[in-house]
């Protein structure tokens, strides 16, 4: 559900795409079990097999009934929610089964996995989440074939040989399943703060490092991070010690609360985490996210508290006299806050301003309502901003391509850093005196860091530069719109080889998101490479509900207005087909955890306009996914079925409850992983059962449920390539393309 978590650390995604939601049921109102349910609409007789249809395992119907504001609903599937029945744990083992026996039997397969782990292995090292710290640069680096990604420390951004490596997640655990969630160095630089969990479970434990000697000190903070409510930390200006998010201890509160109710502690260097002082947090909901971040002077500590995954804030400043003050709540709509290097508070207010307007607070006088406004609302939507000593650097979005505007601090505009053209930049870093780094990409270049200078307004790309085994050279990037169904209009970008036919012919790959206020931008993925050297062309759909337009095209998405973000989906796969680019028999859909609703929503409302669907870790019964500790984060925005409204909207849509018998449903691959922390598992496994009973077609429906990986953060890079391997020869086998070839282009950009 794409919550992208941010600290000054790590933000991940879902292979191929852009994704994010937890795990544990919990009953809503213990439903009876009833015979009699089998009458409903929803729970139709089996579907027939239909010709060549495969052999599923056996699923047991067994209809469980609840009511809803006078609606009566049945669940034949939800004695698959329990993931630690042995029945479930036989099923999910004879789904897993029959999936490896229909992929492995692919005869591209082997080819295919061949050509992605040539790719993945052979793309160079990609420095991220960079922060600057006592006049070093701290980063992650991703290097293949290491397992996971691990943290450097560098003089310089343009002396990568400096690069020392301070923790690495495989020399503590060799098999590859630790992985760094975020990190914070203090001001000074000669201590850092990592999060560390295990087998994509999220559940980060902090432990502290010397800088200088990369050995680490004994300090060590469990439960500071989760999957559901993520984590943060901050220092205090003299190094000694850190405020950080803290979790329920066991037996501090019910196990079904154990994701719920963080607080903000204080930790002193050299003492044991049971010693921990509270510092703020009693009052926060239940469903709290918090963010910290210390100012530049180390004096002040601010703690930016999110309701759930709606993006509403609240947000607290720390003083040096140690007293915590709230100087904006829900109503005023504040985002964002940022320190100044001279401590001063700049805010993303989208208060009567949905693209953002950014206001600047003093932190002696908090006083929002006599906020100095800075940069007022433009066409462009705001969505992060640097201040340096004298400038002010704003990123926005422009319906998905990037912008970078330049003020003084005065809010005098200075013009635009020069970027490419239909390009992402996605972090912002202060380097000395008014210039900065950001880091850049497109569709057709990969991620690289660039360097900005003030003086002269020039940019030049540093050595922290990504090269990859592919060239898109040969691809074009084009932006297009579509009319969704109530007449509003959806861009879209679309990649394609030059000189490709527009006869109807080509494969194409429909992806989008629709959520959270998160956007679809423009990334570069080498394993695209695959699917153009087919004659493949791939769609990356702005739909509504993302943030590409501010907040009101979000707010245009979410709650009772989500079937918009379905609406805008269907337009963008009938645009394909209008325009000849593709046909519903060459159409692959795909998309991840709040893109995996989208999925399912696409094939249960319009099966007969796609051939295959790629659906990784995704929401699907609309009704109980509130249930579940995550799901609880999410009510703020997809509505609860406490709701008479809500729960209409949600009851209408819901893919796991618009299953229906006798349909033709296109091919179907379902990915999750048993430990993800973000969207249950049994989703997927309730979803492929009633598929699997429904589908009166051919076209195979499978369930690939990893047992040691969760919702994509942490997946060793072994896993991804089995992973994209089964993904891509299936799409390769329902679209009827052939195999790649042993090597393809290797020329290195």
């Amino acid at each position: 559900m794409n919550r992208l978590r941010t600290t000054s650390a790590v933000t991940l995604a879902l292979p191929l795409l852009a994704a994010c939601s937890a795990p544990a049921s919990r009953p809503l109102d213990k439903p009876a079990a009833s015979p009699a349910a089998a009458t409903s609409p929803h729970a139709a007789p089996e579907a027939p097999p239909g010709p060549g249809r495969l052999r599923y395992p056996a699923t047991a119907k067994r209809p469980v009934a609840s009511e809803y504001h006078g609606t009566r609903v049945v669940d034949d599937y939800q004695w698959l929610e329990d993931a630690s029945s042995p029945e479930v744990e036989r099923w999910v083992a004879e789904q897993n089964q029959l999936s490896r026996s229909y992929l492995d039997a692919m005869p591209a397969r082997g080819a295919i996995r061949a050509r992605v782990q040539e790719i993945l292995s052979a793309t160079s090292a990609n420095h991220y989440a960079l922060d600057e710290a006592g006049g070093q640069i701290f980063a992650l680096k991703n290097q293949p074939p290491k397992q996971q990604p691990f943290l450097v420390v560098l003089s310089s951004v343009n002396d990568p040989a400096s690069a020392r490596t301070l923790v690495d997640p495989e020399v503590i655990d060799p098999k590859g399943h630790t992985t760094i969630d975020w990190f914070v160095p203090s001001r000074d630089g000669k201590k850092v703060a990592v999060s560390l969990s295990e087998g994509g479970t999220e559940s980060g434990t902090v432990r502290v490092y010397d800088v200088a000697t990369g050995k680490e000190t004994g300090d060590t903070v469990p439960y500071a991070n989760s999957g559901t409510a993520g984590g943060s930390l901050a220092w205090t200006g003299d190094g000694k010690g850190f405020y950080y998010t803290r979790h329920p201890r066991p037996g501090e509160r019910p196990p079904e609360d154990m994701g719920f109710f963080q607080q903000i502690y204080f930790h002193k260097l050299g003492t044991p985490d049971k010693d921990d002082k509270y510092a703020l947090g009693k009052e926060f909901p239940r469903i709290a996210e918090v963010e910290l971040t210390t100012s530049e002077s180390g004096k002040l500590v601010l703690a930016s508290v999110q309701n759930g995954d709606g993006g509403e804030y609240w947000h607290y400043l720390l003083d040096a006299s140690g007293k915590w003050t709230r100087f904006a709540d829900l109503p005023d709509k504040v985002i964002r806050v940022v320190f100044g290097a001279d401590d001063r508070l700049y805010l993303l207010s989208r208060k009567d301003a949905p693209r953002g307007k950014v206001l600047r607070l003093s932190p002696g006088k908090l006083d929002l309502a006599r906020a100095e406004l800075v940069v007022p609302e433009s066409e462009a939507v705001i969505q992060d901003f640097l201040p340096t000593t004298g400038r002010l650097y704003v990123r926005d979005l422009l319906g998905g391509p990037s912008q970078v505007r330049v003020f003084d601090l005065k809010g005098k505009a200075l013009g635009t850093v020069p970027i490419p053209q239909v390009s992402s930049v996605r972090q912002l870093v202060r380097t000395q005196g008014d210039d900065m780094l950001f880091r850049g990409v497109s569709y057709t270049e990969p991620a690289a860091w660039f360097a900005y200078s003030a003086r002269d307004g020039k940019v030049a790309k540093t050595p922290l530069a990504m090269t990859a085994p592919v060239s898109y050279a040969d691809v074009d990037v084009a932006r297009e719109a579509c009319t969704s169904k109530d007449g509003t209009k959806v861009p879209m970008s679309i990649l394609r080889r030059k000189g490709t036919p527009l006869d109807g012919t080509a494969p194409a790959l429909l992806t989008g998101y629709g959520g959270y206020g998160t956007s679809m931008a423009p990334g570069f993925n080498p394993l695209w490479r695959l699917w153009f050297d087919q004659g493949g062309v791939v769609a990356i759909a702005n739909l509504r509900g993302g943030g590409e337009f501010g907040e009101a095209w979000h707010r245009g998405g979410n709650l009772t207005r989500k079937q918009n973000v379905f609406d805008d989906f269907a337009a963008c796969a009938q645009h394909l087909v209008d325009e000849r680019i593709t046909s519903p028999l060459r159409l692959a859909i795909l998309g991840g955890s709040n893109g995996g609703l989208l999925m399912g929503a696409q094939l249960t409302q319009h099966p007969e306009m796609v051939k295959a669907v790629v659906s990784h870790v995704g929401i699907y019964d609309m009704l109980r996914v509130e249930l579940t500790p995550n799901g609880a984060f999410n009510v703020t925005e997809f509505g609860t079925v406490k709701d008479p409204e809500q729960f209409k909207a949600l009851h209408a849509y819901s893919p796991y409850h618009h299953v229906e018998a006798g349909t033709a449903y296109p091919a179907i691959l379902f990915l999750t992983g048993a430990n993800d922390p973000r969207v249950d598992p049994w989703h997927s496994r309730k979803m492929a059962a009633r598929l699997q009973a429904a589908s009166s077609g051919s076209a195979p429906i499978l369930l690939r449920a990893s047992g040691s990986t969760g919702h994509g953060a942490g997946t060793p890079l072994s896993e991804e390539i089995e992973q994209q391997a089964d993904v891509f020869a299936f799409l390769f086998k329902e679209l009827g393309l052939d195999a790649p070839p042993a090597k393809g282009d290797a020329a290195p950009r």
